[in-house]
């Protein structure tokens, strides 16, 4: 029988959306790849003001 040679996991481009970026990771001891989840906000957050007095 032929013998399987383990070869890295192939690279995967980043995934990009609206709000959600994925990238891949390294591949650990065991060879598990992982991916990273980067959110960028919803809404922007505007500074509070105190209403006018009447």
């Amino acid at each position: 029988m032929s013998e399987h040679k383990k070869q890295p996991p192939a690279k995967v481009p980043d995934g990009v959306t609206r709000y959600l970026t994925t990238r891949q990771m390294a591949p650990n001891q065991k060879g598990f790849v992982g991916f990273e989840t980067i959110w960028k906000p919803f809404q922007k957050e505007a500074p509070y003001k105190t209403p006018k007095k009447p």
